[in-house]
């Protein structure tokens, strides 16, 4: 075993700052966090930290390049090698075991949420999908997908190591099988419906487990109704709507590839007769339907994230309260509206606000039947609020 692997030689040491209760079973340490630094550890090494008065702190992996100096593993004195990282995923593992009973796609590892900062894994049947978004888990990749093969019995493991956010700790962008092989779609069911998803090519992993309870909770509004999904990609939310008995889905999506996969969707659920999906501007789209007077009895907006920071929340505000008071004009009386932000930096409070003004604005009266979140296998890090970052709320419009 490598000290690479097992322990660490340098030592970190935390502001006075940084040892606050606001950052308590926070698994971030911040160069600005960083009092001194003793050694000369290079990308990817495990450091020992400790606090400005020099008591042990935890463990951790180091980056120099990146804002995030360390990224810590455990606040226990124990080393860490492969037994270390095959407990951690053996305990997220059993976790989705638990939790996920109706679907063969979840989201295996949610990085700090599993104590396992800068690891995605999602599972699609027997395809683990990961991402090391960090150094120190990017110079471990080949354990850990080899740990995945064995912990939870995946047959392959494909690398997305392709997201942007990688070139903020130096690493290269790529892509590929890392164990095993075969085709790079894969098909999953959530329930009844059946779905094909794109490991290599489909957005993040390939496919959004996140919203797979929500899903299905918007169907229950769908029975005998009229419904638009807009912002649809590749039609999930219309899907579920369709065989819980929608009288018609209507789909809007920016991307001809999301609506032609959309539409293939519909098609392997049988329901292709009561879906039709198109190209358009959302946006824009929803406009026209208002003034075309096109009313719908259910109304689900899934957009992508409008605020990547809390500089941009203001702007993603308006953007949120623009498509939702246009959602709101759609609908019938007694209509639902779901209305949904994957945006991290926008709180639940800030979000429900909004669609209140949105109401107000649209001169529509809104009581608000379920807030919803990410599912069970996205689990929220209580130290760690980048952890929480879906928005999902059921209303009834009058």
């Amino acid at each position: 075993m490598t000290q690479l692997m097992t322990g660490a030689t340098a030592k970190v040491r935390l502001t006075a700052e940084r040892e606050t209760p606001r950052y308590y079973g926070h698994l971030w340490v911040f160069d600005s966090n960083v009092a001194e630094v003793l050694g000369n550890p290079t990308a990817g090494d495990l450091v020992d930290v400790y606090t400005h008065q020099k008591r042990f702190f935890g463990r951790g992996m180091y980056n120099p390049h990146s804002k995030i100096r360390v990224r810590i593993l455990t606040f226990q004195d124990e080393p860490i090698d492969d037994a270390f990282f095959a407990t951690r995923l053996r305990a997220a593992t059993a976790l989705r075991r638990t939790v996920v009973s109706h679907s063969n796609a979840c989201r295996l590892v949610h990085g700090e949420s599993d104590l396992l900062p800068g690891l995605v894994v999602d599972r699609f049947a027997d395809v683990a999908v990961m991402q090391t978004l960090g150094y120190g888990m990017d110079l471990r990749k080949d354990l850990l997908g080899e740990l995945l093969v064995q912990e939870a019995g995946v047959r392959a493991v494909y690398l997305r190591n392709d997201a942007k956010s990688r070139t903020l700790e130096g690493l290269p962008l790529s892509k590929g099988f890392l164990r095993g092989d075969g085709a790079t779609t894969v098909n999953i069911h959530e329930g009844n419906a059946q779905f094909t998803v794109d490991i290599a090519e489909g957005q993040k992993t390939g496919w959004f487990c996140d919203q797979r309870e929500n899903r299905l909770a918007a169907a229950v509004f769908a029975k005998e109704n009229t419904v638009l999904e807009a912002f649809c990609h590749t039609g999930a939310f219309g899907i579920q709507a369709a065989l819980a008995g929608a009288q018609s889905v209507e789909g809007l999506d920016v991307s001809v590839g999301a609506v032609t996969l959309a539409q293939a969707h519909a098609e392997q659920n049988q329901v292709a007769a009561r879906c039709r999906y198109r190209q358009a501007d959302a946006f824009e789209e929803l406009r026209v339907l208002d003034r075309t007077g096109r009313r719908y009895d259910l109304v689900i907006l899934d957009p992508p994230a409008f605020a990547r920071s809390k500089k941009a929340v203001p702007h993603a505000l308006a953007g949120y309260k623009e498509v939702n008071l246009r959602g709101l004009r759609l609908l019938q009386p007694g209509g639902v509206l779901v209305s949904c932000s994957c945006s991290q930096p926008i709180t639940d409070e800030e979000f429900w606000k909004m669609l209140q003004a949105a109401a107000r604005d649209a001169h529509r009266q809104i009581r608000l039947l379920e807030p919803r979140g990410q599912g069970p296998d996205h689990p929220v890090l209580a130290g760690m609020p980048e952890t929480r970052y879906l928005k999902c709320l059921i209303v009834q419009v009058f």
